[in-house]
């Protein structure tokens, strides 16, 4: 039986600690809000103890329906303090969609912004209201610690994944997974004592909490922002002194449209990318409108955690790449019949680590799809891994196009468009075509107008002719997830 103060790592560790240890700093704003470590620590116990006053019981699940606010790590502290599980819901879905992951999760309770209360189908469970109501519940509990005892590797969250292949899945991500990425996240990119970032990434998607969370874990702070505007992000981190922020390249897409110039932020040293590979000439901006900062390329998924990291030291001279594998993370390069390949050559990323999902929620026939023998988890993208042991990631398995027989790999093409002036954000995606089984299709967000054929000639000069796609269809923008991916699956469909 584990006994409280146990060496068990639990997500509401660091809450813990540093309400001891920094009881006066600062740990999280929201605007003209702001809470202590002490009265997050207080706040987190009191959730905890209004929560098994519902008369939950341990793996008990509790799903939170929120955007980032002051609120989201007292909730997900007080949640791990319980003893439950937290089921984190984006707010963007509709109430169908909702009602999906409160079904198949199995929650008993739902914890919900009363701003979005339009996306709250009919639930059977007890719902909380964020607002008077929810104030008034907590502070009708005890502000004791219940320290109820987990297992470092029963899951704190069951997250859903975006859905864009059928129903989402539900991912497990262990205690013991997310607090070892909290440590390593200080380590990396100098979340912890004293240090100050913002949540800009939805807290409800996988890397946004984890890189939001981790400033509380590691005794920092975090300051919300709400919803991402080019100026509100700006004038935050001038405001509260952000150091390290974590951005996604849509957000570099934005501040760059935005922006003739970055005005100067003097506290800022650290930059980190997720979500999406930064596009060479997108990065290259970076550099020039960020001088004097660290920019890291970070890659992984919600189910492998992060798997490598490409560091300042080596972000021009290997731009194109993610770097090398994380601390304390294996990786196999396989081709399709399994067998490892060599530098230069592409295959499937596979990899091991502590940072893994437990598995998918009730779904033991794709957690085995996705999973060997001994313990390596599947990333579904192609990459190249080259004699320094730099890995690139050529494209998703599922996104490679066949034409005529061979191999298109889409972000070849991305790339070459992106250096055309003409052209903001691209996709290439392959559709259907009688003579070649596939063509290839490039969806553009333009700058300027831009006649096909210029755009033909410009990529013939540059690409071999069977990559060069035989359309070129102009869109307002292109459909993304919460993490910011392109949705090309929803480009094929589009008529």
């Amino acid at each position: 039986m584990l006994r409280p103060g146990g060496a068990d790592l639990t997500i509401a560790g660091g809450v813990r600690e540093f309400g001891r240890a920094t009881p006066d700093a600062i740990a999280v704003r929201d605007g003209d809000r702001a809470l202590s470590y002490a009265a997050l620590d207080s706040r987190s116990s009191r959730l905890a103890c209004a929560l098994l006053g519902l008369g939950l019981a341990t793996g008990d699940r509790v799903a939170l329906l929120c955007g980032n606010r002051l609120e989201y790590p007292e909730i997900a502290a007080g949640i791990a303090k319980a003893g439950l599980v937290l089921v984190p819901v984006n707010p963007r879905l509709t109430a169908p969609e909702v009602a999906f992951i409160l079904g198949h999760s199995g929650a008993r309770v739902l914890i919900v912004d009363e701003a979005h209360g339009g996306s709250v189908p009919d639930f059977s469970g007890h719902v909380v209201w964020i607002g008077a109501g929810y104030e008034q519940w907590i502070d009708a509990a005890r502000a004791a610690d219940p320290w109820v005892a987990v297992d470092e590797r029963d899951p704190f969250c069951i997250a859903y994944t975006a859905g864009t292949t059928g129903d989402p899945k539900g991912v497990l991500i262990s205690h013991r997974s997310r607090s070892l990425t909290f440590y390593a996240s200080a380590l990396e990119w100098g979340i912890g004592p004293g240090r100050r970032t913002i949540a800009v990434a939805p807290m409800y998607h996988g890397a946004g909490f984890a890189f939001a969370y981790a400033a509380v874990h590691c005794g920092g702070t975090v300051s919300m922002l709400r919803s991402f505007q080019p100026d509100a992000l700006i004038d935050m981190i001038a405001r509260d002194g952000a150091q390290s922020v974590f951005l996604v390249p849509t957000h570099a897409q934005l501040l760059r449209a935005h922006f003739g110039e970055i005005p100067r932020l003097p506290t800022l040293d650290t930059l980190y990318f997720n979500a999406a590979a930064l596009p060479r000439v997108l990065k290259e901006w970076v550099f020039e409108a960020f001088p004097g900062v660290g920019v890291h390329e970070l890659y992984g998924s919600t189910e492998a955690g992060v798997v490598t990291n490409l560091r300042p030291a080596d972000a021009r001279r290997k731009a194109g790449t993610v770097g090398h594998p994380w601390f304390g993370t294996q990786v196999r390069i396989v081709d399709p019949s399994g067998r490892e390949v060599g530098d230069g050559e592409p295959g499937e990323l596979y990899s091991r680590s502590p940072y893994l999902m437990n598995g998918y929620h009730e779904n033991p026939a794709a957690t085995a799809a996705c999973t060997t023998e001994d313990g390596f988890l599947t990333s579904g993208d192609i990459v190249i891994r080259d004699e320094e042991g730099f890995i690139a990631i050529v494209d998703r398995v599922k996104d490679v196009i066949i034409t005529g027989g061979v191999n298109v790999y889409p972000r070849d093409v991305e790339e070459v468009l992106l250096t055309h002036p003409a052209v903001a954000e691209c996709a290439v995606v392959g559709e259907p075509d009688d003579r070649w089984g596939e063509r290839v299709v490039a969806y553009l967000v333009g700058r300027e107008p831009v006649a096909a054929d210029a755009l033909e000639a410009y990529l013939r000069e540059r690409l071999a002719g069977f990559k060069v796609p035989k359309q070129y269809r102009a869109v307002a923008a292109l459909p993304r997830n919460a993490a910011g991916k392109i949705l090309k699956r929803e480009l094929r469909s589009t008529p």
